[in-house]
């Protein structure tokens, strides 16, 4: 019987999150902050980044803002031009664009595509997603595409209850637990955790223990050995 499968995208079916990781580092050496280590500046990063994404979404445009309130922050003092354009030639690879497809992605999700519904849910900024969506030539494969600015529970409630699909065979599929594996198990549906190394770290959590609905596959071309 075909089930529902449902996809994320950034770290997922392409490489995304290892951009923004270049970038930090990039940023930390431009810091060059005289007492605090690489690791302390990371976590202040990561503090006004998770407040700046409630406020203001995900991309690459909030991400560079939170860099900037990161060096006001720890230098106590305004950015100067330099700074500015350093920030922007460590976010220009992002803003490029260039998709990465994971290996067995493409391969996969056409396997798949014979056996079951498949669709797309990603979050981030609109533009930049369909960008990427279009750039991976794999968006004929899915029966639809949808960009969200957050994946919480009542966004795969909707999801499901709009198309009419039996969130009991539905499945989320991506590499968040924050994302993609707690809200979907919470609104019904059933989850998988295909894990990255690059994984943003505002994105773990921990996992479910025993959760019939819930698998970890790994890599991702052994999900043709679930569905």
């Amino acid at each position: 019987m075909a089930e529902n499968l449902i996809f994320d995208a950034d770290d997922t079916l392409w490489e995304n999150n290892v951009l923004f990781e270049r970038a930090v580092e990039a940023f930390i050496d431009h810091l060059a902050h005289p007492e605090l280590s690489r690791e302390q500046v990371r976590e202040r990063l990561d503090e006004i980044e998770r407040i700046n994404c409630r406020i203001h979404g995900y991309g690459v445009a909030g991400f560079e803002r939170s860099l900037l309130d990161c060096l006001r922050h720890l230098r106590e003092e305004e950015a100067s031009e330099a700074d500015h354009a350093e920030l922007r030639r460590a976010c220009a690879p992002i803003r490029e664009q260039r998709v990465e497809l994971i290996d067995g992605v493409e391969e996969t999700l056409r396997e798949l595509s014979l056996r079951h519904d498949l669709y797309l849910l990603t979050k981030g900024e609109a533009e930049e997603q369909t960008g990427k969506i279009k750039a991976s030539g794999l968006g004929g494969l899915f029966s639809e595409t949808m960009v969200v600015p957050e994946k919480n529970t009542g966004t795969y409630e909707r999801f499901v209850t709009e198309r009419g699909l039996d969130a009991s065979r539905s499945w989320m599929i991506g590499n968040s637990p924050r994302s993609d594996v707690w809200p979907a198990l919470h609104a019904g549906l059933n989850a998988v955790l295909v894990p990255h190394p690059m994984t943003w770290g505002l994105e773990m959590r921990e996992l479910p223990e025993q959760h019939p609905g819930f698998h970890t596959v790994d890599p991702f071309s052994r999900l043709n050995e679930h569905f």
